[in-house]
């Protein structure tokens, strides 16, 4: 095998933790009908643009939920934030 050639184990962490999620997303769009929105911003900003989701659309109503969240290297926050499409 050619040096320039990577192998899978010879990538970093985020680097499939991104291709994994990419494919997720993928998937999941085609089967399911929640709205998804991934965010990456600092903590304080991250928490205001939560409330503002829930504030727009309540978790009563649309279902609204982190669905996914974790702290990078350089403190920002980076989360998936899911919610139905309409109030029923």
């Amino acid at each position: 095998m050619s040096a320039e050639r990577k192998t899978h184990s010879e990538k970093k962490p985020a680097d499939l933790a991104r291709r994994f999620g990419e494919r997720a997303s993928q998937r999941a769009s085609k089967w399911d009908s929640w709205r998804r929105e991934t965010y990456t911003l600092p903590r304080g900003e991250a928490r205001d643009k939560a409330r503002e989701w829930f504030t727009e659309f309540p978790k009563a109503a649309y279902m609204t939920e982190i669905e996914f969240w974790r702290e990078l290297a350089d403190g920002r926050i980076e989360f998936t934030i899911r919610r139905l499409p309409s109030a029923d």
